[in-house]
């Protein structure tokens, strides 16, 4: 679903759950964060999300640990640690029960990987294959990161490249094969966990992750939460290998990135040597993204420092200014 009809159809349903209601309610629908966050004591909070969608690439194997990836990526998204997650899977009935045994094993995997337990889900028949999970996280309650709080002079940084919905558009429309967009998949079953702890002691501001509302919507997101204007630096933005080119090609742009860009475009402006290409893939969806945190200027050095240390990617593409909106140069 879109960002406009999202907005229209939670509408209703932010005055049924008013979070003045319900004070242990400490992140809702009254914003726009990635997961929920509900106190259960003084010190622990618990992060419950979900993710699932269709497959972006041909390996069930790889399927499920890319799904898993991006469900896990909300509660890091939040400052917190994946404790439990539950299945969801839509099959169809003549789907090879190998095929869905792999599925399932990949997404086992990465919830391993994340420190978390598997323990159960739910299945339905479906004529369209779907996979992802549905988490629950801890974090302490005064260790919450949202997206509000980016203040001016904060550096933007991001933990992973973009495109990958590029990339997996082209797989699926067979102008590209798993071979070319093998840097897309390493990149997306990617846990964002250990980058998430590295910007931990960063005295980070806001975070979220980028995902299906593509690198400008998110980003616009976290700029209208903090009541601030960002500035891109498009040379400065990292992208999986081959990209761009299929960017520039055209042909291989997600059906969200028309409705990103109509419902986030009028607040975002370009220096003129930006193309349509380019432009067009800033508003390009992305799965299981990287993460997108404002950092107080003086604590970079020390935070890239971390990153390097770790081999984690770790990108400076912009800054936090007074204003609004979002300016691409």
């Amino acid at each position: 679903m879109g960002p406009e009809a999202l907005a229209q159809v939670l509408q209703p349903l932010r005055g049924m759950f008013a979070e003045s209601s319900h004070p242990e309610v400490l992140v809702g629908l009254a914003g726009v964060d990635d997961a929920a966050v509900y106190r259960v004591g003084e010190d622990c909070a618990v992060i419950q999300t979900v993710d699932f969608f269709p497959p972006v690439v041909d390996d069930p194997y790889d399927f499920g640990a890319v799904a898993a990836a991006n469900a896990l990526s909300d509660v890091y998204a939040m400052g917190g640690e994946v404790r439990l997650a539950l299945n969801l899977c839509c099959i169809p009935e003549d789907l090879p029960a190998e095929v869905t045994r792999e599925i399932l094993r990949g997404g086992a995997e990465k919830v391993a990987e994340a420190g978390g337990v598997l323990a159960g889900g739910h299945t339905v028949t479906d004529p369209e294959l779907k996979y992802g999970l549905a988490v629950m996280g801890l974090v302490h309650p005064s260790r919450i990161w949202t997206k509000a709080g980016a203040a001016p002079g904060d550096l933007l940084v991001l933990t992973k490249p973009l495109g990958t919905g590029l990339t997996t558009t082209a797989l699926k429309r067979k102008l590209a094969d798993s071979e070319r967009i093998a840097d897309s998949i390493r990149s997306m079953k990617l846990l964002s966990r250990r980058a998430a702890a590295l910007l931990a002691g960063a005295g980070g501001r806001a975070c979220t992750d980028v995902t299906g509302f593509a690198r400008l919507g998110h980003a616009l997101e976290m700029a209208e939460a903090g009541g601030v204007g960002f500035l891109l630096e498009w040379e400065r933005l990292p992208w999986v290998s081959g990209a761009l080119e299929l960017a520039a090609a055209g042909g291989s742009f997600p059906g969200g990135t028309d409705r990103n860009r109509a419902f986030f475009g009028a607040s975002a402006r370009y220096s003129p040597s930006l193309g349509e290409s380019e432009r067009q893939a800033l508003f390009t969806p992305e799965t299981s993204g990287g993460l997108l945190a404002a950092v107080p200027e003086k604590e970079l050095a020390a935070v890239r420092e971390r990153f390097a240390r770790e081999a984690q990617g770790l990108w400076v593409v912009g800054r936090v200014r007074a204003g609004k909106g979002i300016e691409v140069v």
